[in-house]
């Protein structure tokens, strides 16, 4: 199974015991639809010394896969603050009609962030997890009041921090931290695709000229941990 579809398969299941049935099918259907560029990349990230990324990709994984219970934090964590951008930019309560949806999508957002924390709490890159949420939350409040500046500017600094936080959760995986080399490439693929992600197998298509960067990236590391 493709690294997405294994990645939306335990976001599915962190939010299987979500209730009521009508919260439940939200979330499930928020991720249904969602780009799993986030989770996919997390794996992407997970370097193993000596390990050929791109062959790992292939391997099945179990649903208890450390790594992928990770990706499918970083995804959730994802999906909920997306949620909460479009609500605040679109709010849902000007129309009395949305009012009770526009309650509902605030609650799928809390919990896709909440199941997303509990799922990287106890990583090394629970940290950098804090740090895009408050970003992202200091970043919407000033969104309007800065002049100058278009506000997809301010909006895509969302995707560049989650997919730094791909890279970090899956380097962190492997006990090693990312490299220069793979922090840019998360960088770069920020300025291709924010403020949003095309579907995974568009945007992963689009990485295998890069992949032979990414796999350089996991044997400089390699090479950097059993140098004397």
């Amino acid at each position: 199974m493709e690294p997405a579809d294994n990645c939306r398969r335990a976001a599915f299941e962190a939010v299987a015991d979500v209730e009521p049935a009508r919260l439940h099918d939200l979330v499930e259907a928020i991720l249904d639809g969602a780009s799993m560029v986030p989770g996919a990349l997390t794996v992407e990230s997970t370097a193993r010394a000596g390990t050929d990324v791109s062959t790992s990709l292939e391997e099945p994984t179990t649903d208890t896969d450390p790594v992928l219970t990770q990706a499918a934090g970083v995804q959730l964590i994802y999906e909920g603050l997306r949620l909460t951008r479009t609500i605040a930019h679109d709010e849902p309560w000007t129309d009395p009609d949305s009012a009770v949806d526009g309650d509902l999508e605030i609650l799928a957002a809390d919990i896709l962030v909440a199941r997303g924390f509990y799922l990287l709490a106890r990583t090394d890159a629970a940290g950098k997890a804090v740090q895009t949420v408050r970003t992202f939350g200091r970043d919407q409040t000033r969104r309007d009041d800065l002049e100058g500046i278009d506000p997809t500017t301010i909006d895509a600094n969302l995707e560049r921090d989650v997919l730094e936080l791909a890279v970090r959760t899956g380097a962190a995986s492997a006990g090693e931290p990312p490299s220069s080399r793979l922090l840019a490439f998360a960088d770069d693929l920020a300025d291709d695709v924010a403020p949003s992600f095309p579907p995974a197998s568009e945007c992963l298509s689009e990485l295998d000229p890069r992949r032979s960067e990414l796999e350089e990236s996991t044997t400089d590391r390699a090479t950097s941990a059993t140098d004397p």
